[in-house]
């Protein structure tokens, strides 16, 4: 006899595999979870005048053109929207019986990385340079496929009604898929990327409803993995400077400290509103590195004070309450553990990207979710909106 629960096919059978057939009175537009949209474009708006601010007396990145990263910026803004609306379109269901395919280009995309198709930048050989200043970092898109591979073993035989929890083969399988590609990331090594999907993977399972016992396991596991990667030496030195510069940020102040100590003083030099947009001395004195991507933070607090920097982590904190609501009112397992994954990715990156600015995170080389600059961030995050949208457009109307 087959196990009852709340995931049961038999609730949503009627819309498998393809978008229901919604009427004009309850269209797509009208499905959309227009808070966490209209809060994902006032990050990626918001972003777009950060990132300007902090470029656009930089010559030697900008070629010349005070305009350079802001044109780019909104046209990677305008890229995502398209892949957002692609997903949706497509749908996550339709999605799910591709996972298969998705995660056999996510694997061949970085083992290219460590092939001579990979570039190093900023310390890290995360990159694949296609031509005319474009760039891919496919560790960012593996994030969407672990999340998928994973929901995809996990919820298959709870949302066809035979179990009501995911079994220990199962959850071996799903660990399994999602460590390849992690281990070949780590090789690379881009430690703060995989820091990201251990957190994914810890989210997805407490999602699941699989045993307790393998998230636990799961915690030590990587613990023990931390200890062994730093004993057999595999991080690279600049990324061992960073921790050490973490504990102590008096340690190396006019290196290793630098870009913190200085993120701090243009942060805590904003005070409330801010000394305006383009005025801040910080930001227009070029003193903090990578301001328009690690630490774009840093513009938001210097220029826009208190409240402009709240105003991030409003928003940021909109897009994760409406995600928490979706996964709640899924009446999918596949669904809701899609959403505990971006909730989670989204959630820890903020976290580490805002408090590497303040010192209380290490620098990890974390963009900013929709803010900081860099195409394959951006487009992986509204693909990632664009899932949480199919999910909620898709679900079942109620009676």
């Amino acid at each position: 006899m087959q196990t009852a629960n709340k995931f049961s096919v038999s609730r949503y059978a009627p819309e498998r595999g393809a978008m229901a057939k919604l009427t004009s009175r309850d269209s797509v537009l009208r499905r959309l979870d227009w808070p966490i949209l209209l809060s994902a474009l006032a990050l990626s708006l918001l972003g777009t005048l950060l990132v300007w601010s902090a470029t656009r007396n930089r010559t030697q990145l900008n070629q010349g053109d005070p305009y350079y990263f802001l044109v780019r910026h909104a046209m990677n803004t305008g890229i995502g929207l398209v892949l957002m609306i692609g997903t949706i379109w497509l749908g996550h269901r339709t999605l799910r019986g591709a996972v298969p395919v998705l995660y056999g280009i996510s694997l061949v995309l970085i083992i290219a990385v460590l092939t001579p198709l990979g570039a190093t930048i900023n310390g890290a050989h995360a990159w694949i340079v296609i031509g005319g200043g474009f760039s891919l970092q496919p560790s960012e898109f593996v994030k969407i496929t672990i999340i998928l591979v994973m929901a995809m073993l996990l919820a298959a035989r709870v949302d066809a009604g035979d179990i009501a929890h995911p079994d220990h083969r199962t959850v071996v399988k799903a660990l399994l898929l999602a460590a390849a590609p992690m281990g070949i990331i780590m090789l690379m090594p881009d430690l703060g990327s995989v820091m990201v999907m251990v957190v994914i993977v810890l989210g997805v399972l407490l999602a699941s409803g699989a045993s307790n016992r393998w998230v636990f396991g799961l915690l030590g596991s990587g613990v023990a993995g931390a200890v062994l990667v730093w004993q057999l030496g595999i991080l690279d030195e600049y990324q061992i400077n960073r921790f050490a510069a973490f504990a102590n940020p008096e340690l190396d102040p006019a290196g290793v400290g630098y870009n913190t100590n200085q993120a701090r003083i243009a942060i805590g030099s904003g005070g409330l509103t801010g000394s305006g947009l383009f005025k801040g001395s910080q930001t227009t004195g070029q003193f903090v590195p990578e301001q328009q991507t690690d630490f774009v933070f840093t513009v938001a607090g210097e220029e826009l004070g208190f409240i402009g920097a709240g105003l991030i982590l409003v928003l940021l904190g909109v897009i994760l309450w409406r995600a928490c609501v979706i996964a709640r009112e899924t009446t999918e397992l596949y669904g809701t553990i899609v959403c505990a994954g971006i909730i989670a990715w989204f959630a820890f990156q903020s976290f580490e990207n805002i408090g590497m600015t303040l010192g209380i995170m290490p620098v990890a080389g974390l963009p900013l979710p929709f803010v900081s600059y860099g195409g394959s961030s951006m487009f992986a995050v509204w693909v990632a909106i664009g899932l949480l949208q199919s999910i909620k457009v898709q679900r079942p109307m109620s009676a």
